[in-house]
């Protein structure tokens, strides 16, 4: 699935969120289970949700316990982010399984996995600023600030999308290959934070 394809489920996701706009709703996926597009929707809907996670945990005012239930819920929604990059790189590693890899192949900094979740973290910059421009409440000197840095959030989406799709085709043309670090997080583990397996 190239960058285009992404965008598309990435900006359905984000905007179907803001229908209630709300950290609490449900989550109804409308894909079929099973679908990439379906993991791309589901990987959208985690980044949006904690999204606001983040803008919450920020209020000054936000009483003790409510900022450490919050804390958590960031920390389980980092920990769903890395599992679903993992899963997008288990589908590009399965589409690209039967390529021939030229023995001059490179490798990218990036998986394309983590290259998927660069590109749904700049769909919600992009829609988030957009708001700014849009407020009524603000003055015309942050609207043209918010202006100036929507227009290269728009740039940077077109660069980092010809560049991931020159990627894959790279990737299916044997010239760069897929070499996937899994995360390894350690902080969730039971078994590796010490803070935990000491208690």
């Amino acid at each position: 699935m190239k960058a285009e394809n992404c965008i598309k489920i990435f900006e359905k996701a984000i905007t179907d969120y803001h229908v209630k706009d709300d950290v609490y709703q449900s989550f109804t996926n409308p894909f079929e289970e099973g679908t990439i597009e379906c993991t791309m929707y589901q990987k959208s809907w985690i980044d949006t949700v904690q999204w606001h996670y983040e803008d919450i945990i920020r209020d000054p005012n936000i009483e003790p316990a409510a900022g450490m239930d919050m804390k958590r819920k960031i920390d389980e929604s980092n920990q769903n982010r890395t599992d679903v990059v993992e899963q997008l790189d288990d589908y590009y590693i399965s589409l690209f399984n039967n390529v021939s890899i030229q023995s001059n192949a490179k490798l990218n900094t990036e998986s394309p996995g983590w290259v998927v979740d660069r590109i749904s973290i700049l769909c919600l910059k992009i829609y988030h600023m957009q708001e700014q421009v849009a407020r009524t409440d603000a003055d015309s000197n942050h609207k043209q600030q918010c202006l100036n840095k929507l227009n290269i959030l728009l740039e940077q989406k077109e660069d980092l999308s010809a560049s991931f799709n020159d990627l894959l085709d790279e990737i299916q043309k044997g010239e760069k290959q897929i070499k996937v670090y899994r995360q390894m997080k350690m902080y969730n583990d039971d078994t590796l934070n010490p803070i935990l397996y000491k208690k």
